[in-house]
């Protein structure tokens, strides 16, 4: 059976800061090398509800306050009901840097703006200008085996590169995406990193995330045929030697020793 899957791209053009479009390119060569059809649709101004409601996974970039303070309203008004719908239904999504700020109930820019959030992960977001410094280094966290996918290599650890100057804090209800080993996090002061819903990852990696961190990019695959199909669907294991080798290095670059 020939398998596909739809990615929506949230305002490519305003939120793909630090990389994050290899991300995207990631998921695409990973399906492309196991005879997926990948197919990638930009979600804009212009894009109507039922076509977003097509969607099999959806994707955000970073953004600076500007950019978020653009697209907040569309976001809120025009997107906000099908992503949530989205969302319930387990369609699985990656959200890296900024947009995770807009997940929640509210971010609080630089210059004092509260901009609204989407409201769909309990959680909020402030930055506090120059009152702190920004998060910025190389970062590693441990994630659950929640994230282990049968016949293919899993490691416990997601390295990434963090820039923000946002800090995120989560509440009660909410599981974070992992626990900070080195690095910031959140907020450099719980050691929570990221979030996670249902099938929806949220996290302040970037760099991007998924060409160090191949497990996270498998496991968003698989869950997103899994759903659309409605049945477990066994991946192809790739020859990952040169990604593995990338994560490796950074993990000994952070002398952090593999157990």
């Amino acid at each position: 059976m020939k398998y596909s899957i739809t990615i929506g791209w949230l305002y490519p053009e305003l939120m793909s800061t630090y990389g994050d479009r290899g991300n995207i390119l990631v998921l695409q060569k990973r399906c492309e090398w196991r005879g997926i059809t990948c197919t990638i649709v930009p979600i804009d101004f212009q894009s109507k509800e039922e076509d977003i409601a097509k969607m099999d996974m959806i994707f955000g970039g970073g953004a600076q306050d500007r950019q978020q303070g653009i697209l907040i309203d569309d976001l809120r008004k025009r997107k906000g009901p099908v992503l949530k719908k989205l969302l319930e239904r387990n369609i699985p999504g990656l959200f890296v840097c900024g947009s995770p700020q807009l997940l929640g109930s509210f971010y609080m820019t630089g210059d004092g703006k509260k901009l609204e959030g989407l409201g769909l992960f309990d959680m909020e977001s402030r930055h506090f200008g120059n009152g702190k410094p920004r998060c910025i280094g190389n970062m590693l966290i441990r994630i659950p085996n929640t994230f282990e996918i049968p016949g293919l290599r899993f490691l416990d650890t997601v390295v990434g590169f963090e820039n923000h100057g946002g800090r995120t804090y989560l509440g009660t209800g909410l599981t974070p995406f992992g626990t900070v080993l080195v690095g910031n996090g959140n907020n450099g002061e719980d050691t929570t990193e990221g979030a996670r819903y249902k099938n929806w990852i949220a996290t302040y990696s970037h760099g991007p995330l998924l060409a160090k961190n191949p497990h996270i990019a498998d496991w968003l695959i698989s869950k997103t045929l899994e759903v659309k199909y409605k049945k477990k669907i066994k991946l192809q294991e790739l020859d990952d030697v040169l990604m593995w080798q990338a994560h490796d290095a950074m993990l000994k670059k952070l002398y952090v020793t593999k157990e």
